[in-house]
């Protein structure tokens, strides 16, 4: 390969090898000077070897027609340079080639066009040493022709003894080379900040990833729970035990997947025999295949990462628990009816059981007729179900009836083992199948109503129950047409039916009604199983098949994205002041539709830049949220001045305060659930705790007295609870609250 010297190369010595497949370089551009292994000894038989070969005409070798001319004159240009530099030599001007460069002289004939105002500030103090040298040159061009053959016959000569000086550099620095590279590769986790002497590398005395011994301290597999140990033992690549510390960065990992468990190291011990040794010590909780990585800096020790397994342990009556759990389950007399028990050990992990092991062992079943203490005959069968993983517990009643059950394992009940179970005849289960199907929901039973709180009415008084997928409705009839409404209970969880025998005086099955809050009520009825089957059937259908939150949550996510699958979650750009976040928030949506609301949100802060990935949403969510439901802003308020108190609408809220705002507040609330139903990286938390009272108020719920428990825990030590647990009526006191605005002045009483 041919090259022209640049004007900014260090040295005209740099050795170049043919090549065939090599283009020809313009002498006027920089070229990248070759490798080291491109250089060998010239010979007669070598063709070009060196930069100075490639300026001698006579060796060039035959290149195609059209690159000849290119070749030839890039070669002259290249002798005019080294002339010049030679030149430059003898008068001890070498060190000013790169600036003459700069200034156009390539040549010993630039020499005597250069000017004085030039030269003098690229030369400095040798500007008189140049002066004297450019006086010395030939005035003939026949002089001058013999000066530059003397110059090129030197710079042939010196080129051949600056070959074997480089050539001897190049020995001695591919050997220290050499020697490196090997104790590198014998070394790779050699660190930047690790020093180490050449005498080390060649005895061996150094730490050596690859020798180093992990012995792990149990048997495989083991269950969870318990705290594993492993010792690792470092050696010197020479064999010798190495003495670990601090500084030579062990780094350990137990980790499963994205889950990381916290580790214990311990260097060395007492013994001074065991300064060579590392003990690691941690506690799996969760089953399954772990990762454990053993690092010195950046390099795994010997075998390392190593996979180990941990199962998960026996059956823990606590954690093990009914798959979507009802408190009431409905049977059909005749019918096998299954409910699916997972069994899970104490850390909440899906039991595994071995080959032989019967995973049924230790679970036992009681079921008894409401109002008889009587256990029925075995009428329960547990299986075991491989692929599921869980356990199948099948019941038949041979009779309609009201029962309880309770599943126990090893004599404890199961966390949500004790329910009620109401087997119907096949009549009235077409019946409640029947109202189910049916959009008028208007479903009416005949009651009485035998006592409200616990205190017994002095004659039961007829009312009827409506139950509609909503709730729960007793009304009476006053002059037997004009409906009057004596209580409503909301069709939730919260709302329990609590199964009693049958009324001594009117021989019929009564039951009470609680949700909590309100008075609960006692009713008999005959219709009492066919009332609570159909109220199960409406709640479960409310809220997914399952009582457990998972479940619940998983289920209302549905639906809330079935409600807006019409609406599409493409990008809405939103432009927002900072300084004035709430107002323009509020502005920016105040023509919002309901699919505008369902769009996703891109944001962007007025004199910010940014790309909204997600993060700049997230962020206005929160300081949204803060804005709004801080009490700090007047907007939301609290019972107490504890910043971690519950809120609720300020009923005093400032005249600047708009009900737009809490408009804009239940928008935005019901915007973090749909972006929260849509899941990840969507997903939206509210930073807001809401009073109890106000929550029931939002889903329809009386207040009652009972929220003050959570919302306002003064009020109801000091007063609430007090009243309850004490008989006041003789103590001739009064209760009173004192209401007091933000600069502490009573307002009134």
């Amino acid at each position: 390969m041919l090259a022209a010297e640049s004007p900014a190369a260090p040295s005209p010595l740099l050795l170049l090898a043919p090549s065939a497949h090599a283009e020809p370089l313009d002498p006027s551009k920089p070229h990248r000077p070759p490798s080291s292994c491109a250089m060998h000894a010239s010979t007669s038989s070598s063709g070009i070897s060196t930069l100075v070969s490639c300026a001698q005409l006579e060796q060039l070798p035959d290149l195609p027609s059209e690159d000849q001319e290119r070749v030839r004159r890039a070669a002259r240009v290249l002798q005019q340079r080294l002339i010049l530099k030679q030149w430059l030599t003898h008068h001890n001007l070498a060190q000013h080639y790169q600036r003459l460069a700069q200034l156009e002289v390539s040549a010993l004939e630039d020499v005597y066009w250069l000017e004085d105002v030039r030269a003098r500030p690229a030369l400095g103090k040798d500007f008189t040493s140049w002066t004297t040298a450019r006086q010395a040159l030939p005035t003939s061009k026949e002089q001058l022709e013999a000066l530059k053959e003397e110059l090129w016959t030197e710079v042939v000569k010196t080129d051949a003894h600056t070959f074997w000086s480089w050539g001897g550099m190049m020995v001695v620095s591919l050997s220290v080379a050499g020697l490196v590279t090997l104790a590198a590769m014998t070394q790779p986790a050699l660190a930047p900040e690790a020093k180490h002497t050449l005498l080390q590398y060649v005895t061996g005395k150094y730490l050596l990833p690859g020798n180093c011994r992990v012995t792990f301290e149990w048997d495989e597999p083991q269950v969870v729970g318990e705290t594993m140990a492993f010792t690792v033992r470092f050696y010197q690549r020479n064999g010798q035990p190495y003495p670990i510390c601090d500084t030579d960065n062990l780094f350990v990992e137990v980790a499963q997947g994205n889950r990381r468990v916290a580790a214990v190291t311990q260097l060395g011990g007492a013994d001074p025999s065991q300064a060579n040794v590392a003990v690691v010590k941690f506690t799996v909780r969760h089953s399954g295949q772990y990762r454990v990585s053993v690092l010195i800096g950046n390099c795994h020790v010997k075998g390392s990462p190593f996979l180990k397994c941990f199962l998960p342990g026996p059956p823990d009556p606590s954690k093990t628990i009914f798959v979507r759990h009802s408190s009431t389950v409905v049977c059909t007399a005749d019918v096998p009816h299954v409910l699916t028990i997972e069994p899970r050990d104490e850390f909440n992990n899906i039991c595994m059981f071995l080959p032989g092991e019967d995973p049924t062992d230790g679970y036992s079943v009681h079921i008894a007729e409401i109002g008889c203490n009587k256990a029925l005959p075995e009428n329960a069968r547990l299986e075991y179900d491989t692929s599921s993983q869980r356990i199948c517990l099948q019941v038949l009643f041979p009779a309609e009836g009201c029962f309880h059950a309770s599943v126990a394992y090893n004599g404890v009940v199961l966390n949500n083992g004790d329910f009620d179970i109401i087997v119907l005849n096949k009549a009235d289960a077409s019946f409640v199948n029947k109202n189910m199907a049916t959009k008028n929901h208007n479903i009416t039973y005949e009651a009485r109503l035998i006592s409200v709180q616990g205190e017994k009415l002095t004659k039961p008084k007829k009312v009827y129950c409506y139950v509609s997928p909503k709730q729960l409705t007793i009304k009476e009839l006053i002059l037997k047409f004009i409906p009057k409404r004596l209580v409503t209970f909301r069709l939730c969880p919260s709302t329990k039916f609590t199964f009693l025998s049958n009324n001594n005086q009117l021989n019929q099955p009564s039951f009470i009604v609680d949700d909590g809050c309100q008075p609960k009520v006692e009713l008999v009825t005959r219709d009492r199983n066919v009332l609570a089957a159909t109220f199960t059937h409406f709640l479960l259908k409310n809220i997914g098949g399952s009582e457990t939150f998972k479940d619940k949550q998983d289920f209302f996510y549905h639906e809330v994205r079935k409600f807006h699958q019409k609406h599409y979650h493409d990008k809405l750009p939103m432009k927002i002041n900072r300084e004035k976040l709430l107002e323009s928030s509020m502005k920016a949506t105040k023509g919002f539709s309901v699919a505008d609301w369902c769009r996703n949100f891109e944001l962007t802060f007025q004199g910010e830049q940014g790309l909204d990935w997600g993060g700049v949403r997230r962020e206005w969510f929160e300081l949204t949220c803060a804005s709004l439901f801080d009490a700090k802003n007047l907007i939301f308020c609290g019972f107490s001045d504890n910043h971690q108190a519950l809120v609720h609408p300020n009923h005093q809220r400032p005249a600047h305060v708009k009900l737009k705002c809490y408009e804009f507040a239940g928008r935005l609330v019901g915007k973090c659930l749909y972006e929260s139903a849509l899941g990840g990286s969507y997903r939206q938390l509210v930073r807001a705790r809401f009073t109890r009272s106000f929550l029931a108020q939002i889903i329809g719920l009386r207040v009652h007295y009972k929220y003050f428990e959570q919302d306002d825990p003064d009020l109801y030590l000091s007063k609430v609870k007090y009243v309850l647990e004490n008989d006041v009526d003789d103590m001739d006191m009064y209760f009173y609250e004192e209401e007091y605005d933000r600069f502490g002045q009573l307002i009134k009483v």
